[in-house]
């Protein structure tokens, strides 16, 4: 017989205590800490699960189910694995609710859908579907906050499909903490994850995210879960960008890129395109670039601004690339490329509002501000991607066949990438430029 014990625990942090106190020992709350009974299993009881070889398993392991948008299948790694547990993560407002429900229909023609909801009533959900055109879908509607109801409803219904919006709403009748706390999440993400993989169940778990960016709660949740996905988005574009910070069945780093419209999300199929704003000859202060996102090459401009600074101390602002990086690369500059810009102002830019996070981003970024200073453009239809070391060399980075080939279907005829990036075979309709040293990249972009 299983034994009772009286325990108090926090419902900020979750942490466990003998006794109650006024102040969590953990976390540092006030009054944070309620009384509950923990019962202990008893010894000797199996948990019902039994072990099985790789042979018996299904012959369709690899199988994916599609979800409508190719960008989405890649970000998930090819499509949704069955079992698998997405934690969807983003600002209020920008479209996770209304990304889910469009996939949500398209899996409910071939799989039983339930989308649970403790946000909304069935009232709003209809009149999204409604406007998104998905009236005449399959899905069933769950308006409920417990996740034990919500468990068996979809256990009752033979779900293959369940959506959660949003696991901050959710509650387990096993805690006392309100909704939303640390404690409540890890119970309802746990009560989650076990019940995907006894039942092969693929779950969407939309989550708030922090000032931060990141997701509410503790990291451990993020750890639980087999994949998440961040959904990002500049107010000034009208372009939606999916990032997937981890992934167990594919890149991490993957991304997405789709457009909000009037009817719901539609998917962009060239999305270098859209990133690639110049038209006609180039401009002083700017530059194409290829940077790797995930399992692709995308074409980006990289624009720079230097202009005579008002006061002491110059600004150095960079959006979309490393500010320490601009620091590093202006440094360089002035040690091995003879040209020091201690009192100008040095802004550098990513059009579209990408965030760029790799170093083969430098060489351009570099191009781009010497293009600016001198007020002279790069030579035409040129690409440019490379690393810069502190002595002042060019290294290679990976991918850099593939990186120069995407810029060739693009349509650009130069590129000026690091002499070990130099294919041995170069594709046809491009000129490659092997570089070592800064200085030849200057003298081969101007």
């Amino acid at each position: 017989m299983a034994k009772v014990k009286t325990a108090y625990v926090c419902g900020e942090c979750g942490a466990h205590s003998v006794k109650w106190a006024g102040q969590c020992p953990d976390c540092a709350s006030w009054n944070s800490l309620s009384r509950m009974s923990v019962s202990s299993p008893a010894r000797g009881v199996a948990s019902g699960a039994t072990p099985k070889t790789i042979l018996s398993l299904p012959d369709d392991l690899q199988h994916r189910h599609r979800t409508g948008f190719d960008e989405f299948d890649r970000v998930l790694g090819g499509g949704l694995v069955p079992g698998v547990v997405v934690l969807l993560g983003g600002d209020p407002g920008i479209g996770k609710s209304t990304l889910l429900q469009q996939v949500s229909s398209h899996l409910a023609a071939e799989l039983p859908v339930l989308y649970a909801t403790g946000e909304e009533s069935l009232r709003q959900v209809g009149q999204r579907a409604h406007r998104l055109g998905l009236s005449n879908a399959q899905i069933q509607l769950l308006a409920d906050t417990s996740i034990e109801n919500i468990l068996q409803q979809a256990q009752e219904c033979a779900a293959k499909v369940l959506v959660i919006d949003s696991v901050q709403t959710m509650i387990s009748t096993d805690l006392p903490s309100a909704p939303g706390s640390v404690a409540q999440l890890r119970q309802c993400v746990g009560q989650l994850v076990q019940f995907a993989k006894q039942n092969e169940v693929s779950v969407f778990v939309i989550g708030h995210v922090t000032k931060e960016g990141t997701i509410a709660g503790p990291r451990v949740v993020e750890h639980m879960v087999d994949t998440v996905l961040y959904v990002e988005s500049d107010p000034s574009s009208r372009f939606t960008l999916i990032r997937s910070g981890k992934n167990r069945f594919g890149a991490s780093g993957e991304m997405g890129v789709f457009a909000m419209t009037e009817n719901g999300f539609k998917q962009v199929g060239n999305p270098s395109a859209i990133f690639l704003s110049r038209e006609g000859n180039a401009e002083p202060g700017s530059i194409v670039s290829v940077a790797w996102e995930g399992s692709r090459a995308m074409l980006v401009e990289i624009q720079a601004l230097v202009a005579d600074g008002n006061g002491s101390y110059p600004k150095r602002l960079a959006t979309g690339v490393d500010q320490n990086r601009l620091a590093l690369l202006l440094a360089v500059l002035q040690r091995h490329g003879d040209l020091a810009l201690t009192s100008e102002d040095v802004f550098v830019n990513v059009v579209g509002g990408l965030r760029i996070s790799e170093t083969a981003v430098d060489l351009p970024a570099l191009l781009a501000i010497v293009s600016s200073y001198r007020n002279r453009a790069c030579r035409d239809q040129v690409v440019c991607f490379g690393e810069i070391g502190l002595a002042g060399e060019i290294r290679p980075v990976r991918f850099g066949s593939e990186r120069i080939l995407a810029a060739a279907k693009q349509g650009f005829t130069h590129a000026i990438v690091p002499q070990g990036n130099v294919p041995r075979k170069v594709p046809d309709g491009i000129q490659v430029r092997g570089v070592r040293r800064v200085i030849e990249a200057l003298e081969a972009a101007f």
